[in-house]
């Protein structure tokens, strides 16, 4: 497990400084305004199907029915990938047609702005990228079962890659306008679906894996994956979910040139509560909360997954309860101080990466704010990632789906109220209460399936946890006060290491078991397929 996590977090990692240089990009040259609206909601409703996909529901429901079907009979196990890669390129293809079918008939009868109009038009182009991540995720779901992590992994540096060569090369050597130049990006974003295809072909190959077309959708274990699959949709990834969410509805209260400042509502006039560039401050402060949560916390619930399933295909109750206590413990080590430590250098952070070309200091602070609010529920989102795949190790999907139905709707009354007091703040608020709530309906269930040892250690990981992101707060306010009158990049020299060093200096003194994650090597017990 430590081991799949090290490989996953070092690649992801990659990927995330990658995409933070993709958000440099996009704030130079798109800045946050009505286009990077448009764009964000454009590229996040395929790339909803990422985090499906790639992060959930297909990957989490084949894998513990591949584990099992690969122990068991590797020719059924092989003829079992083969139908679920075809039925799924099939079904996406149908779901893409009817998709441009149903975009093209809104942008002619009903679109009202060219701000909509944008929007659809660029969902219409990106919308294909659905089935080609969709594939990848597949495949990567397949290596991940045989402990191949890396080409997995690597897949969305290739995104990120084409994107932000896609962005410079139009910006720095066409000089194209802003709004041309958001088309050729996402043309990028299709050849990058195709490229990531590609590189999961070799280790495949190197598996003994070579997907070819078949529909034996009457098998037993296809069936299982169904079963499964359509419930996970929603359990597995209700914060991506609600943050869609919160994104639409910045959207529809924004003021903009075109809207006005105002609407009716059952005869009296209501301002809006935000204006344009909204959305492009949720989706700043978005992609620096998921910094850790991608490289630390999916990364953790993605190695730690087959362990999981592994041992709940042997019935082994015990041990999967003592990984899900390990996973818990993890997430605290990890999630506490990032949660302090990204509040405390946001405002140097923004405004180093983001505050250049068509990027304010006024958004610099709205990031900011917005971000304060996302961060604090990092221990729910952390936390989210490891109990639903508990669950779905054991393949029961009906828990994890009742707990993100009750987010969701939670979440949506909870934006709707507090939007008009904080902002874009309150969306983000409300996500953040929303994971709570998810993860403690799920830890009360969990609890009454494998009792009271998935909790065992965990109050006293927690106390040893606070105790050492004290120690790190301390170093950070102290190294803040001496920096204060330096410029935003040496304060994040300063800092970063700093903070870092005293916790993990810290976390050693106290005896942290979970500091292990980052130098232990790999264990012998480390279970293969």
């Amino acid at each position: 497990m430590i081991k799949g996590f090290r490989q996953i977090a070092s690649l992801t990692a990659t990927s995330r400084v990658f995409g933070f240089v993709r958000d440099i990009a996009y704030s130079h040259f798109f800045g946050a305004n009505a286009l990077l609206d448009a764009w964000t909601i454009a590229f996040k409703i395929p790339n909803l199907a990422r985090r499906l996909f790639g992060e959930g529901a297909a990957a989490a429901s084949l894998i513990p029915v591949y584990s099992e079907a690969f122990h068991k009979d590797k020719q059924q196990a092989k003829q079992l990938v083969d139908t679920v890669v075809t039925v799924l390129f099939v079904l996406l293809a149908a779901i893409i047609l009817i998709g441009e079918a149903l975009i093209w008939g809104y942008y002619k009868f009903f679109s009202a702005t060219s701000e909509t109009r944008l929007v659809l038009s660029l969902t219409s182009i990106m919308l294909p990228y659905m089935l080609l991540v969709c594939t990848v995720a597949i495949l990567a779901g397949i290596l991940h079962v045989h402990r191949h992590f890396a080409a997995p992994a690597a897949a969305p540096i290739v995104l990120n890659l084409f994107i932000i060569g896609s962005i410079l090369l139009t910006g720095w050597v066409f000089r194209l306008q802003a709004r041309n130049q958001v088309f050729f990006v996402a043309v990028a974003v299709l050849i990058a679906g195709l490229t990531q295809i590609a590189i999961q072909i070799p280790p495949l190959r190197a598996a003994g894996v070579s997907i070819r077309p078949a529909w034996n959708t009457h098998s037993d274990a296809f069936k299982k994956i169904i079963i499964l699959m359509v419930p996970m949709i929603l359990g597995l990834t209700v914060t991506q979910i609600n943050t869609l969410a919160d994104d639409l509805i910045a959207w529809w209260f924004s003021a903009s040139p075109e809207k006005g400042t105002s609407f009716i509502l059952l005869g009296s006039t209501i301002a809006y509560p935000l204006k344009r560039g909204s959305v492009s401050h949720l989706y700043y402060s978005q992609r620096l909360y998921q910094l850790p949560l991608g490289v630390f916390g999916i990364s953790l619930a993605t190695a730690v997954f087959p362990v999981m399933s592994t041992f709940a295909a042997k019935k082994d109750f015990a041990g999967l309860a003592a990984t899900v206590s390990k996973g818990l413990r993890c997430c605290l080590f990890i999630a506490v101080p990032a949660t302090v430590g990204l509040i405390a250098i946001a405002t140097p952070l923004i405004s180093l990466a983001f505050q250049h070309g068509q990027f304010t200091a006024k958004d610099t602070n709205m990031v900011a704010w917005t971000l304060l609010f996302y961060a604090l529920g990092l221990c729910g989102y952390f936390a989210q990632q490891v109990l639903t795949r508990a669950f779905y190790s054991m393949q029961d999907p009906k828990t994890p789906v009742k707990s993100a139905l009750i987010a969701v709707f939670t979440n949506i009354a909870l934006n709707l109220t507090l939007i008009w007091s904080l902002g874009t703040g309150g969306l983000a608020a409300a996500t953040a209460l929303c994971s709570y709530l998810q993860v403690a309906v799920l830890a009360i269930a969990l609890r009454r399936r494998l009792g009271d040892s998935i909790l065992d250690e965990l109050a006293q990981a927690f106390l040893k946890t606070i105790m050492a992101t004290l120690c790190m707060s301390a170093a950070i306010a102290l190294t803040l006060w001496l920096s204060k009158n330096h410029a935003d990049i040496l304060k994040l020299l300063l800092v970063v290491p700093t903070s870092a060093a005293v916790y993990l200096l810290a976390a050693k003194f106290l005896h942290i078991e979970m500091l292990s994650l980052l130098t232990a090597s790999k264990r012998p017990d480390e279970q293969q397929p």
